[in-house]
């Protein structure tokens, strides 16, 4: 099978419509790919919560604002094999362990004072306290009732991937789950085996997610996966400085719709804050890829202003 022509990817999760800052890192995404002869992908990460609906609608504002992608949408909730089969490969490796802790417990841990793995960039990163339980201490945590995750056996505590922004960017890298204690794959595996199963080697996403690279490109090296480069853009914040969301007012094209925002608009918005149109100026996305440089792009992240008057 002759190997996949390289890709880029948007890959959201249907749990509510897009807001501008997703549309941006959309077209940021689709930019990247389409200006170095890369397929664009759309992949939907349905393995946790879902909206019913939003699937349908994220990909239809992507349409409006006029991106386009290559082949069918690929869905998570689809792949679960794949999955399991590469769990297995880690499993056979002696890679990884069953870990029996809560939430509470490993945020509690990740923020003690002799902890310092959460310092290196990963908040809340695990400390491996369930690595070297003996059969008897597992055996009595099933009996007590819980259910055990799948954790990595991490053989390193950082990694370097390559960032067209951060340059040679070294993070830290923890037992990270592989599996849920509910059975279900966790998004760092999954994203590891979908990248690769689809020649995606071009990761364009929040710079919130760069931490998080490290692990994912290790886990690729200890699966025989190549490892993308990744290309970590600002991200779209609220007026008070925090991420940008739903409590912000109307920031989905669904909400601006009443209000005259037509989708041209809203992506003459978006190219505005990217210093690629002027205010009021009519582009397509076409229009966008013959103006694309990737080290023009402004650096800091984008403030959003109210649009519209937020309701009380």
């Amino acid at each position: 099978m002759p190997p996949l022509a390289p890709a880029g990817r948007f890959a959201p999760s249907p749990t509510g419509d897009l807001h501008l800052g997703n549309l941006r890192t959309a077209l940021l995404a689709w930019l990247f790919a389409r200006s170095t002869g890369r397929r664009f992908l759309i992949r939907v990460e349905d393995l946790d919560r879902v909206r019913a609906g939003s699937a349908a609608r994220q990909l239809a504002d992507l349409a409006a604002i006029g991106l386009t992608w290559d082949g069918p949408v690929t869905y998570q909730s689809e792949r679960r094999t794949a999955y399991d089969a590469a769990l297995a490969t880690l499993m056979s490796a002696d890679l990884t362990y069953e870990c029996y802790c809560t939430r509470r417990e490993i945020a509690e841990a990740a923020s003690a004072p002799q902890d310092d793995r959460g310092k290196a960039g990963l908040p809340n990163a695990y400390p491996g306290t369930c690595r070297n339980l003996t059969e008897e201490e597992r055996a009595a945590r099933r009996s007590a009732g819980r259910e055990p995750a799948i954790r990595l056996r991490s053989r390193t505590a950082s990694y370097s991937v390559r960032d067209h922004y951060a340059g040679e960017f070294t993070g830290a890298v923890d037992d990270v789950v592989l599996r849920r204690n509910d059975g279900v794959p966790a998004y760092n595996l999954a994203v590891v085996v979908d990248d690769a199963a689809q020649g995606i080697d071009q990761v364009v996403r929040g710079d919130d997610l760069l931490a998080s690279a490290p692990r994912q490109a290790y886990l690729a090296h200890l699966l025989g996966l190549p490892e993308p480069t990744y290309a970590h853009v600002p991200l779209a914040l609220g007026p008070a400085g925090e991420r940008l969301a739903k409590r912000d007012g109307a920031v989905t094209l669904a909400d601006l719709a009443p209000t005259g925002m037509t989708p041209a608009r809203v992506l003459c918005l978006l190219a505005v804050s990217l210093h690629m149109a002027e205010p009021g100026e009519h582009v397509t996305a076409e229009a966008l890829l013959a103006r694309f440089d990737p080290d023009a792009l402004p650096r800091e992240p984008w403030v959003v202003q109210p649009l519209v008057p937020r309701t009380p």
